[in-house]
């Protein structure tokens, strides 16, 4: 490929639930509950004027292993011209694929480059995990961004593929593909967040690094990364974002004492909030933004998730205290 290609701007991104209709809606059918596009484009809204740098549409938030091929374009279609429409025309849509091989990944990115992605972020192949070489799995990753008609980022999630582990070293050489142009790291391995993000053999200007996870942010940005893919920013962005813009801002300037105390502060509240992200994935994000903000329906998932919390009330009870906190945060910002 001649032309190098740019990566995504830095900043908070949320990998969004994909919402289905309610079990009580008339349309639902239990085996294939239909797309909820509206509510979709509420939340999707809600996050970019919260301050979210772009969505991350079918990462394993989003459950993009239970949707069609036909569904993927629909999702991603209906939030890029909903995005356009309300003047977002510059906050980039990411498309996860989720596909064990080359062919099928290929297919759905030059899919979602039609419905308006502007990226791809393509998790790691995990099948043969135990089986795979670190130099099979580079050859996998250039295999792919050789004809991949959109940038690539690399997502590594060893607990959806099966504990693959892909090493610092193989980082380094992906970085240097002219279509690779980031990742994102969904594991709380902070030294390999380090010989990634702050690694003198790759370029930032053209590999960014993102922490898959809220709870490591403010440690990630101290080493060289980039921002986050975060789940928590799906229920508080405005939260999340503050934190980024702080370490951001207070570096530029020279970091405070104050400052200090404001990051360490957030980065609590963030923390405490994500325990419930850890726990309960797609499923708790949904429950946390119906119950939080009315938007979607908390007991809407495709089997075989089950929709809404297993302890219901007695479970939201037990997360009732934080979650009212960072509301009131939220609102104050």
């Amino acid at each position: 490929m001649a032309s190098v290609s740019n990566p995504p701007p830095q900043g908070i991104y949320v990998p969004v639930p994909t919402f289905f209709a309610a079990p009580s809606s008339k349309d639902f059918d239990v085996a294939s509950p239909p797309l909820d596009l509206e509510a979709q484009t509420k939340h999707s809204l809600f996050l970019l004027n919260g301050g979210i740098q772009g969505l991350v549409i079918l990462g394993s938030t989003g459950e993009a292993i239970h949707l069609t091929n036909k569904e993927r374009v629909q999702l991603i279609k209906s939030q890029r011209e909903e995005l356009d429409k309300a003047g977002f025309k510059d906050r980039p849509v990411i498309a996860g694929t989720a596909t064990q091989n080359i062919e099928d990944t290929l297919q759905q990115l030059e899919e979602s480059k039609a419905a308006g992605a502007e990226y791809g972020m393509v998790l790691a192949p995990g099948y043969f995990a135990s089986a795979a070489s670190q130099q099979g799995i580079i050859k996998w990753f250039q295999a792919v961004a050789d004809k991949s008609p959109i940038p690539v980022m690399i997502y590594h999630f060893p607990g959806v593929t099966n504990g693959l582990y892909i090493a610092p070293s193989t980082f380094e050489t992906l970085a240097q593909h002219p279509n690779i142009v980031g990742c994102k790291l969904s594991h709380g391995d902070i030294p390999d967040h380090t010989l990634i993000a702050s690694s003198p053999k790759i370029d930032p200007s053209h590999f960014v690094v993102f922490s898959g996870l809220g709870q490591n942010l403010l440690p990630v940005l101290t080493v060289g990364g980039q921002g986050a893919i975060d789940g928590l920013a799906g229920v508080f962005p405005k939260t999340v974002v503050r934190l980024f813009q702080l370490f951001q801002d207070s570096s530029a300037k020279g970091t405070t004492k104050k400052d200090l105390d404001e990051m360490r502060s957030l980065q609590f509240k963030i923390c405490e909030g994500e325990k419930l992200v850890a726990k309960w994935g797609t499923v708790g994000i949904k429950e946390a933004v119906a119950r939080t903000w009315g938007i979607g329906d908390k007991d809407s998932a495709r089997l075989p998730l089950a929709g809404g919390f297993q302890g219901g009330e007695k479970e939201w009870d037990s997360w009732k205290e934080v979650y009212a906190g960072l509301k009131e945060l939220e609102e104050s910002l």
